[in-house]
This record gives structure tokens, sequence and C-alpha cells, in this order.
């Protein structure tokens, strides 16, 4: 008989009872101090954003100062005080920072929307709005007003050693929210405005989750409000504070209208009608139906202002993951994270509206995100249009339809048990075909605890997907079966431990020869694989060394239907040692075995033959602390490659000569001897950014790799008039190094234009 889902649920279910027995878990989130009270303003109360905190009501707020190191030292105090004060309106949230230190030591580089604050002093701080522990937001601001957001996706978070677990950060989410800085004597301050029309929230509780954190770069410390401890963190939202008193907000009557305008100039010189000039329009709106509960239409959806993927040169036999970057999948896409550890992806939001790498017009797009009581759901329906992807017409897309469906129900303090539902409807092409329908179900469970053996952090993950034949008229061969059931099937568990001394996982999966998922991602199939890992990161008693990591991990993949053992990986740490300065150098080594059943070009004309290879490897790592005005990192892999040696070569070189300059260089090398030829891979990359404020910026991007020979450069400028509000202008030029390739005219060799345009996009949120 086939296992249904429900079976599936049944069966999981007592795992879940007896894990919540055996760690003691408590439905409430528990509280290692007092909350804090936010307090309340009048409606006619008039809020001057300006980073003084010099209006009366501040003087009356409750202040928050208690923070408590965490790093360097667990426990102790911090170097200079922190103030916080939260107060509201029927419409906003605000809170007040004031942040002590000496002015002339304030590290402040970053000015850009979005910008990774690693290098900078910063203020950071994280919403549990439904106060379950498990998602919410982060926000996060450095001294010269920059502001960064993100969704907690309860995925994976962490690094070696840390806290890991809950409290991965979605961080290509943009919230409509402003801050505005001061620069102080003694020290600097802020004050941030968030409408409560941006954040989705229980509208019967008059408390939410909420924690503090702030960092000074050079000495390399973090401070926190609540979890100070190592094993916690900002982003584990189990370890927040409490934030009280919140009644009578407000969304409006909760529709939110957000039209673009869009004009462009494309050029693609090998086409028939080498320049266009496209214009368009797009409308989304959002509907809160609840505080809790957000749909949305999308009409004509237009991404015209996202950055290009980084790119990348694959010498492997498996297709890459890039990560989504499309605001409309950002928006409430934690809920679609399904058993995220172990990567099944039964849903990939870039299949829908991407194919090759070519954007597909979005015709129609409906959303529907947010919590009924303790129930996440999540729902897209979304209609393509057909494109054509060349210009001979040879390649064809054609309208589809997709329908996605999640449902998480939270169980205990962090856990939760969900199911899955994705639909890829193809219309028919202009010979009358149309392939069936294609399905996926799937159902996962995820049991967290922070209180394994006293107060350590433990994690049981586990799932099960099925997706519908993906070719069921396929004229079979002679011999060859119809997939079964296991072989359209994913199915997994892991235990993982991440804690702070000593941590470890342990996982295993089988992925079925037929499993592909039409609106997923899966870059291997037909295999079952185990792997355990154990790390142990000491922090001695010496004054310049912050922690030095240790690790082992093993990795065995079996053939599921040959059962042969096609992979086996150690991985050693030898040495990862953090610097207090926040240097680090790392020495690793590894040994693989990798059976070969087919021959693969992995370069052109160079073939790699079946069989059995077992190498040794070692790579050296460095890196220099991301705070200096100059900053680098490298990185050198010496390795057995097949039947030959690679030597791969990676330097990252970052320079900020003034605080809103940003500029990156970047290359990667691969010099590859194999017993079928030799070959040689060099990719380029140049970032550079200049934002003379927080409210406009310009960036630019530079890439180039030998493998493709394709030249790109994206240029973007960003005015944010008002949150919400924006102007774009983007420029994009691709260009495709012909060198001494068989071309008659010689003028018509080295570099020549393969595609070019233009786009101006402006934005408008109106809220109502």
């Amino acid at each position: 008989m086939r296992p249904s889902c429900r079976h599936v649920i049944r069966a999981l279910a007592p795992c879940a009872i007896a894990f919540n027995a055996a760690t003691g878990l408590s439905a409430q989130q528990a509280e290692d101090g007092p909350p804090v009270e936010a307090f309340r303003l009048s409606d006619d109360q008039d809020v001057d954003l300006n980073g003084r905190l010099d209006e009366a009501f501040w003087s009356q707020a409750m202040v928050v100062s208690d923070f408590t190191q965490q790093n360097p030292v667990e426990g102790g105090e911090p170097s200079w005080p922190t103030e916080v004060r939260v107060a509201y309106d029927s419409d906003n949230l605000y809170i007040a920072v004031m942040v002590f230190d000496d002015p002339d030591e304030v590290i402040a580089f970053q000015r850009e929307r979005d910008a990774f604050l690693y290098s900078d002093d910063t203020f950071a701080w994280v919403l549990d709005t439904f106060r379950d522990g498990r998602t919410g937001y982060q926000f996060e601001i450095n001294p010269a007003g920059a502001m960064s957001d993100g969704l907690i996706t309860g995925s994976s978070g962490g690094g070696h050693g840390g806290g890991g677990g809950f409290g991965g950060v979605n961080r290509s989410w943009d919230g409509i929210w402003e801050a505005r800085t001061r620069r102080l004597e003694d020290g600097w301050s802020a004050e941030i405005r968030i409408p409560f029309r941006t954040v989705n929230f229980d509208p019967n509780s008059d408390s939410w989750g909420i924690n503090f954190q702030r960092s000074i770069r050079r000495y390399q410390e973090t401070v926190l409000w609540r979890g100070h401890r190592r094993n916690q963190g900002l982003n584990r939202l189990v370890n927040a504070g409490v934030l009280t008193g919140l009644t009578g907000m407000t969304q409006g009557i909760g529709l939110e209208a957000r039209p673009s305008a869009i004009a462009s100039w494309e050029n693609t010189p090998a086409n028939s009608d080498p320049t266009t000039f496209p214009a368009d329009a797009s409308l989304d709106l959002n509907y809160s139906i609840t505080p809790s509960l957000r749909g949305s239409l999308s009409f004509n959806t237009d991404f015209a202002e996202v950055e290009s993927d980084q790119r990348r040169v694959n010498l492997t036999r498996f297709p890459l993951f890039f990560p989504e970057r499309r605001d409309f999948f950002l928006e409430g896409s934690s809920v679609f994270e399904f058993a995220p550890r172990s990567s099944p992806r039964p849903f990939f939001s870039r299949r829908i509206g991407l194919a090759g790498g070519e954007p597909i017009p979005i015709n129609l797009g409906a959303r529907l995100t947010g919590q009924v009581g303790s129930t996440e759901i999540g729902f897209y329906q979304m209609r393509t249009g057909s494109k054509v992807l060349s210009d001979d017409d040879m390649t064809r897309v054609e309208n589809e339809d997709f329908t996605v469906a999640r449902v998480r129900q939270q169980v205990f303090e962090q856990s939760s048990i969900g199911m899955i539902y994705t639909r890829r409807g193809t219309h028919r092409d202009s010979t009358g075909f149309a392939p069936d329908d294609r399905h996926t179900v799937g159902v996962d469970l995820v049991l967290n605890t922070r209180r394994f053996f006293g107060d350590n952090n433990f994690e049981v993950e586990a799932f099960y997907v099925w997706n519908s034949d993906p070719e069921p008229d396929k004229t079979l061969e002679p011999g060859e079966k119809r997939p079964g059931w296991n072989d359209l099937t994913s199915r997994g568990f892991r235990l993982n431990y991440p804690n702070d001394l000593w941590s470890g996982h342990v996982s295993y999966r089988e992925f079925g020869s037929a499993y592909d998922p039409a609106v997923g991602f899966v870059n291997r199939n037909d295999f079952r694989r185990v792997e355990p890992r154990i790390g142990y990161s000491p922090r001695p008693a010496i004054d310049w060394i912050r922690q030095i990591n240790f690790s082992v991990q093993y990795r065995a993949l079996w053939g599921l239907g040959s059962g042969i053992l096609e992979e086996r990986n150690w991985d050693f740490s030898l040495l990862d040692l953090d610097f207090e300065s926040g240097d680090n150098i790392t020495v690793q080594a590894k040994n693989t075995f990798e059976f070969l059943d087919r021959e693969f070009e992995i370069s052109d004309g160079i073939i790699v033959q079946p069989g059995e290879y077992s190498n040794w490897g070692w790579e050296f790592r460095g890196r220099t602390a991301s705070r200096r005005v100059v900053s680098v990192r490298a990185n050198m892999n010496l390795e057995g490659f097949w039947d030959g040696t690679r030597r791969r070569y990676e330097g990252n070189l970052t320079v900020r000569p003034t605080p809103g300059v940003n500029l990156t260089g970047s290359f990667e090398r691969n010099d590859v001897s194999l017993s079928g030829g030799d070959f040689t891979t060099n990719l380029y990359r140049f970032e550079g950014g200049f934002d003379p404020s927080p409210w406009v910026g310009m960036t630019s991007q530079v890439q180039f790799d030998n493998v493709s020979d394709v030249l790109g450069l994206f240029a973007r400028l960003r005015w944010i008039l008002t949150p919400g509000n924006e102007i774009y202008v983007v420029y994009t030029h691709n260009w495709r190094d012909f060198g001494d390739d068989l071309i008659e005219d010689p003028n018509q060799r080295g570099f020549q234009t393969l595609s070019r345009g233009a786009t101006a996009k402006i934005n408008y949120t109106f809220r109502f």
C-alpha cells in the first residue's frame, strides 16, 4: 500500500510527543528578566524623527539599559552603556536609542540600504510579533543611518560552534520603516519608526517578543538585552525578552497599493529588430484581512531593479543553487521554509517567472501569508506569460499556472509540523501538446528544544516528499520500467546539536531516481546519504585568541538503486583560529572518494572517464577584520581532482576610503590538470558603491569569466524619496569575448556587444 501524508503525520506525531516529554518543553516562552513596557502616545502627538531624543515623552518612557556581554566575555559588563526606550501610537512603533561611546572611535563606513553592516558599529533589534519564538523581523542600523532588515525564517542560523538553530535571516526582504541617527559628543543616538502596517501581528495579544543587540566593532564586542549566552543570541527568538502594553494598534483599513511605471531601452545587435523601447506598468495590492493575515494581488509583476546573480564557475556535474531576490516572493516567505537543514526543496520560487536565467512575464499573482491562531499558512496562485527565448523562435516558454499551498502548525515551544502542496500546469503549444499537470506533496516535522540536558540546544528534523511522474507519457525502452513510489519520493531526518563548546549533527536522507518536484530544486537524486559531524570550539585563556574550532565530518553516498558507494568524504578542520582582533586563519584537510559510472565533459574537449577516484586535498584560508579601511580575504586549495590535480586560488580586497564609498575586487582561479588535458578558469568581479546618504545610492557590478567569455555590467541608481516610494535607474551591458574564434571578419573579433539596455522605474506606495 502506498503511504499517504495522513499516515506519515500519524507516524510522526508520537515522535513529537516523546520528544516533548524527553526534553521538558513548555508551551510558554520563558522570560529571563522583566519586560519593557511601551509608552503610549496620543494619536495627535507629533514625533519629529530627527535622531535627537528631545521630545518630552522620551523622558517618561521606560529605559532599558541592562545589557550583558555575549562576546568577548560571556556574562561580562559592556564596555559602554546603551539605553533604549519604546513608545507607540495607533499607527507606529517608535524606538529611541542612546549609544554611549567615544565619538572619535565610532566606526560607520556603510550608508547603503540593506548593506551588510559587519564592518561597522551597529544597533540591531528583533520583533517576534506573534511571540511564538520561531519567526519574526530583524532590523539593524549603524551610526551613519544605514538601514538593513530581514525576515527571521526559522531556518538554520549561526556558524561553527554557535547557537545555530532557529534564526536564519532572509535579508532580501525590504520593509517600510525609517530611522534617523545623530552623532553626539558622548556617542550617537537614533530614532526609529516602524508602521504597524509593515508587520503582521496577533491583534489579540498585548505583548510581543523583542530583543536588542549592540556591536562595538573595534573591540569585537557584542552585548544583548536578553539571550546573551553564546548558545542563544539575537535571532533565537525563543530567548527574546517581552514588550508589553500594546493596545489599540491599527493598520488603517489594511489596504496598500503599490503601482510602478517602467520605461526601457533594449538593444540586442543579433536580433532582426535590434532596438526596442518597451514600457510597462505594474500594480501590487496588499490587504490585511486581519493584522496577522495578509492577502496580495500582483498584476504584470516587474523586477527590473533586482541585482544580477553573482556569477560562479561550475566544475561539478550538478546545477548550482541561486537564492531568491525578488520582493514579491520574499514577503512572508518564512512559512514556505520546508525541512531547511535537509534541503529537499519541494518549492523554489525561482521556478516561477524565470527560465534559463531569463525573466518570464508574470501576468497575475495572488498571495496569502500569515497566521490564524497558532497555524501559519502560505499560498501562491501565479500565471506566467509565454516568451520566445531566442530570436529564431527555437526556444519558447508557454503560459503556465503555478499553485503553492503551505500550512505549518506550531507545537510545543519551538516546534512545528507542516505540509506543502505544489502544482505546475503548462498551457498547450502551437502543436496542441501540453504536458500533464505536475504535483508535489510533502510533510515535515521540526522539533527544537533549548533545554536538552540542561540549557543546551537540540533539534530534530524529518521530512517526506512525493512528486508525480515527471514524464508519464514517456515511451519506455525495452526493459525500462515506470517509476515506482519510492523513485518519486525523498525522505530523511537530521539530529542537530548546535552549541558553543561542542556541536554536531547526524543526518540521513534518500532521494528517489525520479524525485524532481516541478516547482522545486534538486541538484541530484537517486542516492541515499549519511552524514555525521562533530565539532569542538574551546576558548583558551590567551589574550589574543578568541576561539579555536576543530571539527571532523564524514559523508557517504550510495546509489539508491545500485547500492554502489558513489561518494565518501572526510573533512578535517585542523585549525580554525579566531583572533580577538577579528582576523582569522583556517587550515583544513579532506579525503575524497568518488565513483563515476559514466563519462562527462568538464571543459571543452576534456572528458573525465568512468572509474573510481580517491584524492587528498588541503585548504588554507585567511581574512582580516572587516572593520579595517582595507580588508582582505584569501583562499588556496591544493587537491587531487579526478585523475589529476586542481589548484584553486580566491582573493577578495575591500577598500572603504571614506564613509559611503565601498570598493570590492575579487577573483577566483582554477588550474586543473587531468589526463585528458589541462584547463584554467578565471572569474573576476568588481563591485562599487557610492552612497552620499542612506536615501540615495549608486551601485555597480562588473563580472567576467573565461568559461562563458561574457563580460557583464550592472549599474543602478536608487533614490528613496520616502520609505516605500523609490526611483530606480538601471543600466546593463553584456559583451562577449570572441577572441580568435573562427570569424571571417577580424573587426568582429574581441569584445562585441551581446545586449544592453536601460530602465527607469518608479514605485509609489499608497496606504489606506
